[in-house]
């Protein structure tokens, strides 16, 4: 994967990770409730992770699938998929509730990958994966590889990913939790599941555009 390719999952990792759909807000409602800086630390692991997984099984499947299926067709299904998503996205007014607040690690994960799942935040990886798949470099086309070496680099991609999702998530819930406080979200609020839809819609069309 060349340099703009990892940067582009690194940005998709920040752009998740200062989504509140994607658990900080989650983890800083545990802080206050708690009144305890460390209920909100313990929660981002089991989040990150919950992303991770969901993340990780979209990137396996589509740089494994890529040595058995033509990168046009791959390409155009992906970005049909995420013009869908988002379409869906924009136009449903279903949204998951969680009744309590008293989740162990596993449930908190579960409810991670849950999120994750149901915003589309694995398929936001396609127009990398797919244009600029792991193993290339500048100039050179990936080599060809089995499905459990393409997996694997899928989950590279992955992990990459998540751990900028993870510190950008970690960032922003500390600042809000020690400065700025939720007030701040009740003043500052705005609809993040259509900015979330736009963007996935934008991507299936560089998808579709690039295959």
């Amino acid at each position: 994967m060349t340099v703009a390719g990892w940067a582009a999952l690194v940005a998709l990792g920040v752009f998740h990770g200062v989504n509140p759909a994607m658990g900080w807000l989650f983890a800083v409602a545990r802080g206050l409730q708690e009144g305890s800086q460390r209920a909100l630390l313990l929660s981002l692991p089991p989040i990150a992770a919950g992303h991770l997984a969901s993340v990780g099984l979209v990137a396996a499947l589509v740089v494994a699938t890529r040595s058995v299926t033509t990168s046009t067709a791959l390409a155009v299904a992906g970005g049909l998929v995420l013009v869908g998503f988002g379409l869906w996205r924009l136009l449903s007014a279903r949204h998951f509730r969680w009744a309590g607040m008293r989740l162990s690690s596993a449930q908190l994960a579960a409810w991670s990958f849950l999120m994750s799942s149901a915003h589309g935040a694995g398929l936001m990886l396609l127009p990398v994966l797919l244009v600029d798949p792991p193993g290339a470099t500048a100039g050179h086309a990936a080599h060809p590889a089995g499905a459990p070496v393409g997996a694997l680099t899928g989950l590279g991609a992955a992990a990459v990913h998540t751990v900028a999702m993870f510190a950008a998530a970690l960032a922003l819930a500390l600042t809000v939790h020690r400065v700025l406080g939720l007030g701040v979200l009740r003043r500052a609020w705005f609809n993040v599941d259509r900015l979330w839809a736009a963007v996935l819609m934008v991507a299936g069309l560089v998808t579709l555009i690039h295959a």
